[in-house]
């Protein structure tokens, strides 16, 4: 059901509270929300995923991205979020995508290497091409 993108990290579209279970079961220890809220009708709010994070003992950190690109803000505090995780972290947004360049984003500014974020993404799926001059800088 998760797309890994490596043994710390996997990424989905929108979860719902009954998700949660799943992804406590699967061994998340963190659940991390890169949707804005409302940016569809009849989305899930961050606050009733917060809620099932918090009532089946996981973390949750929101770190909402919308359309308009991604701030420095965001990769920092998604860096620092996979820092402070005690175990695999599933991270959402819409598709997976937002999640996955949040990532990957965050994983280089920790010093990772451009060209195996690339590889991982590729390998659940997801095309990182057009932050590939960042990650490979």
């Amino acid at each position: 059901m998760f797309r890994t993108l490596d043994d710390n990290i996997s990424v989905f579209g929108q979860i719902e509270p009954e998700d949660v279970a799943a992804a406590k079961a699967q061994g998340f220890t963190m659940i991390i929300n890169n949707r804005p809220d409302n940016e569809q009708p009849g989305q899930t709010s961050g606050a009733e995923i917060e809620a099932a994070a918090r009532a089946a003992g996981l973390g949750y950190v929101a770190i909402p991205v919308d359309h308009s690109g991604f701030a420095e803000w965001q990769v920092s505090a998604m860096a620092e979020a996979l820092q402070k995780a005690d175990g695999p972290v599933l991270a959402f947004c819409r598709s997976g995508t937002r999640s996955t360049y949040l990532w990957a984003l965050a994983r280089h500014s920790l010093g990772d290497d451009g060209e195996g974020l690339i590889a991982k993404a590729a390998g659940a799926g997801y095309d990182l091409s057009a932050i590939r001059p960042i990650l490979t800088s």
